[in-house]
């Protein structure tokens, strides 16, 4: 199995025309992106929030989020944002893959458009191929 990089613009949502170019580790087992803080501060973004996470030996991080615009080949998307910190890889996670509308095949090693499926706003009637759910009492 081999690693996927790729190089991507983001952007401040509230000022698109600042932007940073990198490259990106494409981890499609990471939920969130992760940029280096003083590249997300140099555009203006700021944090919103402070999550804490779980790295793969089992010791826990807190990182603060933002949020970005992320773009690849024409495609934009908007996503929340790992402030990085000194130590950690510069990551396009799967959230910000889907709000590209992208995914990553994972024999190719390349990005692929994601399939785009919308629901259906309406139940199927009764005796419909559906799952009858029971109400709680």
């Amino acid at each position: 199995m081999g690693l996927t990089h790729i190089k991507a613009r983001i952007a401040n949502p509230a000022r698109p025309s600042k932007t940073a170019r990198l490259t990106f580790l494409v981890d499609s087992g990471a939920v969130y992106s992760v940029v280096p803080a003083r590249t997300l501060r140099r555009l203006g973004i700021r944090r919103h929030s402070t999550r804490t996470f779980t790295l793969a030996d089992g010791s826990e991080i807190t990182r603060d989020i933002g949020d970005a615009t992320f773009v690849i080949d024409g495609n934009r998307g908007a996503s929340p944002v790992i402030f990085g910190e000194a130590g950690d890889s510069v990551l396009l996670g799967s959230v910000s893959l889907e709000a590209l509308g992208l995914i990553l095949d994972p024999l190719k090693r390349v990005l692929r458009p994601l399939p785009m499926v919308l629901g259906s706003s309406t139940l199927p009637k009764e005796g419909g191929r559906g799952i009858r759910l029971s109400r709680d009492r």
